[in-house]
Parts: C-alpha cells; structure tokens; sequence
C-alpha cells in the first residue's frame, strides 16, 4: 500500500508548517512533493525535498507506507552520473541502484534515498580527473588522495534529515560499506540491520571492488 492521500497531506502540512523551525543545527529540510511514480522496476512514490544546507535536490523512492514505521529497508545511493546514467562498467553504481529498486519492490515498505553527492563527494569534474589519474595506474583511493580528497568525502546528515521528514523510526540499510553504517549512526538514525548488495565484479570493475574490500572496509569477502 502507498501513503495514502490523507497521510500524504498531513506530512506535507507538518513539514511546511513546522519542520524547518524545530532543527537545532540551522538545517532546514522539508518534503516539497509527494507523486506516482511507476517504472520498470516497480510502482513507487517519489519524494522530492528542499533544504538550505547544500543547495542540491535530493530524492527519495518509497513502496509502501513507511510511515512511522519501524526497520525499514533503505539503500542510501550516492548519484553516479556514468554509472546510473551511462551504464559505466568502471563500477558497480548502477546495479546496485536497479538491485536495491527491484528489492524494495517486493517488501511491503521500502526506501531508496537518492543524494546528489557525485564521485563519493568530489563532484563530475573531479571524478573524471580521478578516473584519469586511475588509468595511470592509481587505484580509487590513491587518486583521490593525489586529487586533494579523502577516499570518501560523502556527508550523511542530509540522509538523516530526510529520514526524519518521512518520519522513519529504523532502518535496516542495503549496503556493503560501514562507513554508511557508522556516519547514519552519528547522526541518529536507527539503523538495527544490514542488508548486504553484493554485485558479480566486470573485468572494468574488478580492481575497484577489490579496493573497496581492502582498503576502504567494504563487506565484501565473499567476492574476493
């Protein structure tokens, strides 16, 4: 079942009215939007957000009710212009995206939260300096570092705020990354399990994943 229209306008009113003013660190967050949203994958809703911190427009695709609801399945996806878009082999965004959809669409509730945060946080431009300096023979955290960054630059407060907007009590995350896990954590959400997205490696994507598991933490043994 959806939200329906009437919940649908009591969020809307509570976020326009209220939200904004009850945030301590100055963040403002509100639902702009609630609509139908069928695709290939599944029938949704989408949810489109206004906030004052980052200036970007995040997303969020629910089945389902979620609603005050408790240990709700959540895939936190990062954007990936060349991977969600373009079908990029380098890595393994965009199957990780249609995986989490097509998982969501089958429980009875279910989120996939979009966040515009390019490149882990870098951005396009520095993802493609990046992914230069990888075909030089860096891997992704070496080029990242040589480009100035940290290996991951992504930020979760937002991914909390939009939590609390739909009103989700817990969570249970789809992700192979604890660094996921730890930052939602820190800004506290509820997360009281993982669900794991593993991903059959490409011969592009292999050595990224493998950095994933032996440098960055990822939880992906049973692949390598």
């Amino acid at each position: 079942m959806p939200i329906s229209k009437p919940i649908i306008d009591e969020i809307l009113a509570l976020n326009e009215k209220n939200y904004c003013s009850e945030t301590e660190d100055g963040v403002c967050v509100r639902i702009a939007a609630i609509a139908d949203f069928p695709t290939r994958f599944g029938h949704f809703q989408i949810v489109a957000f206004f906030n004052n911190w980052d200036e970007e427009e995040h997303v969020a695709i629910l089945n389902g009710d979620v609603h005050d609801k408790e240990n709700v399945p959540v895939r936190l996806h990062s954007q990936c212009l060349t991977g969600d878009a373009f079908g990029s082999l380098r890595c393994d965004c965009r199957d990780q995206l249609i995986s989490s959809l097509e998982f969501i669409a089958k429980e009875d509730e279910g989120i996939v939260i979009y966040l515009r945060q390019e490149g882990r946080g870098i951005g396009l431009l520095n993802k493609v300096k990046a992914y230069q300096l990888q075909d030089m023979g860096y891997d992704t955290v070496e080029a990242n570092v040589a480009l100035g960054f940290e290996d991951d630059e992504r930020d979760y407060m937002m991914a909390s705020h939009l939590l609390k907007c739909l009103e989700v009590r817990s969570i249970k995350l789809i992700t192979n990354n604890p660094k996921k896990i730890d930052g939602l954590r820190k800004q506290g959400v509820d997360v009281v399990d993982r669900i794991p997205l593993l991903i059959e490696p490409n011969d592009h994507n292999k050595e990224y994943l493998r950095t994933k598991f032996e440098k960055s933490g990822h939880f992906l043994d049973e692949l390598f």
